[in-house]
Protein backbone atom coordinates (compact mmCIF):
# COMPACT_ATOMS: atom_id res chain seq x y z
CA UNK A 1 0.00 0.00 0.00
CA UNK A 2 1.25 3.40 -1.13
CA UNK A 3 1.43 6.37 0.92
CA UNK A 4 0.62 9.82 -0.99
CA UNK A 5 2.65 12.43 0.94
CA UNK A 6 2.56 16.23 0.31
CA UNK A 7 5.85 16.17 -1.50
CA UNK A 8 3.34 13.93 -4.14
CA UNK A 9 0.80 16.04 -4.06
CA UNK A 10 3.09 19.26 -4.31
CA UNK A 11 5.02 17.19 -7.13
CA UNK A 12 1.51 16.20 -8.82
CA UNK A 13 0.48 19.90 -9.03
CA UNK A 14 3.99 20.94 -10.70
CA UNK A 15 2.87 18.51 -12.90
CA UNK A 16 -0.70 19.33 -13.73
CA UNK A 17 0.02 23.06 -14.13
CA UNK A 18 3.09 23.57 -14.48
CA UNK A 19 4.06 25.64 -11.64
CA UNK A 20 7.36 25.84 -10.30
CA UNK A 21 8.66 22.82 -7.34
CA UNK A 22 8.48 25.89 -4.74
CA UNK A 23 5.07 27.22 -5.56
CA UNK A 24 3.52 23.92 -5.85
CA UNK A 25 4.62 22.88 -1.88
CA UNK A 26 3.48 26.25 -0.91
CA UNK A 27 0.11 25.52 -2.57
CA UNK A 28 -0.15 22.23 -1.17
CA UNK A 29 0.91 23.65 2.12
CA UNK A 30 -1.43 26.42 2.34
CA UNK A 31 -4.64 24.13 1.05
CA UNK A 32 -3.74 21.94 4.07
CA UNK A 33 -3.34 24.68 6.13
CA UNK A 34 -6.84 25.89 5.33
CA UNK A 35 -8.56 22.29 5.74
CA UNK A 36 -6.87 21.94 9.45
CA UNK A 37 -8.42 25.16 10.52
CA UNK A 38 -11.81 25.39 8.97
CA UNK A 39 -11.69 21.62 11.03
CA UNK A 40 -10.42 23.27 13.83
CA UNK A 41 -13.18 25.68 14.25
CA UNK A 42 -15.63 22.20 14.02
CA UNK A 43 -16.63 24.03 10.34
CA UNK A 44 -17.37 20.76 7.55
CA UNK A 45 -14.94 21.03 4.74
CA UNK A 46 -16.12 19.46 1.70
CA UNK A 47 -14.27 19.25 -1.67
CA UNK A 48 -16.65 18.86 -4.24
CA UNK A 49 -15.88 15.57 -6.71
CA UNK A 50 -13.69 13.76 -3.60
CA UNK A 51 -15.50 14.01 -0.08
CA UNK A 52 -16.60 15.96 3.19
CA UNK A 53 -14.35 16.07 6.29
CA UNK A 54 -16.21 16.85 9.65
CA UNK A 55 -15.60 16.81 12.92
CA UNK A 56 -17.58 14.40 15.31
CA UNK A 57 -17.35 14.87 19.11
CA UNK A 58 -16.92 11.06 20.76
CA UNK A 59 -18.17 10.45 24.38
CA UNK A 60 -16.08 9.33 27.29
CA UNK A 61 -17.00 5.17 27.40
CA UNK A 62 -15.30 2.43 29.34
CA UNK A 63 -12.99 -0.47 27.14
CA UNK A 64 -10.81 -2.33 28.04
CA UNK A 65 -6.52 -2.54 28.31
CA UNK A 66 -5.88 -5.31 25.94
CA UNK A 67 -3.12 -6.47 27.18
CA UNK A 68 -4.22 -6.90 31.16
CA UNK A 69 -8.29 -6.80 30.06
CA UNK A 70 -8.71 -4.53 32.86
CA UNK A 71 -11.75 -1.27 32.41
CA UNK A 72 -10.30 1.81 30.91
CA UNK A 73 -11.91 4.81 30.66
CA UNK A 74 -11.22 6.30 27.32
CA UNK A 75 -12.18 10.33 27.93
CA UNK A 76 -14.52 12.05 25.40
CA UNK A 77 -12.95 13.48 22.18
CA UNK A 78 -13.39 15.06 18.72
CA UNK A 79 -12.56 13.25 15.72
CA UNK A 80 -12.53 14.13 12.27
CA UNK A 81 -14.49 11.59 9.76
CA UNK A 82 -14.35 11.72 5.95
CA UNK A 83 -17.21 10.61 3.76
CA UNK A 84 -16.46 10.49 0.18
CA UNK A 85 -18.38 11.96 -2.53
CA UNK A 86 -20.73 9.65 -4.47
CA UNK A 87 -18.39 10.30 -7.61
CA UNK A 88 -15.33 8.99 -5.54
CA UNK A 89 -17.09 5.80 -4.55
CA UNK A 90 -17.76 5.33 -8.22
CA UNK A 91 -14.44 5.62 -9.35
CA UNK A 92 -13.07 3.56 -6.24
CA UNK A 93 -16.06 0.61 -7.21
CA UNK A 94 -14.85 1.01 -10.86
CA UNK A 95 -10.94 0.06 -9.79
CA UNK A 96 -10.34 3.47 -11.86
CA UNK A 97 -6.68 5.74 -12.03
CA UNK A 98 -6.10 8.89 -13.67
CA UNK A 99 -4.34 7.45 -17.03
CA UNK A 100 -1.31 6.08 -14.96
CA UNK A 101 -0.94 9.27 -12.49
CA UNK A 102 0.21 8.02 -8.97
CA UNK A 103 -0.64 10.85 -6.76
Amino acid sequence: MATVTRADLADAVHRETGLPRRDAAEFVESATEAIAERLSAGETVTISGFGSFRVRDKRAREGRNPRTGEPALIPARRVVTFRPSHVLKMRIAEGRADSGNEA
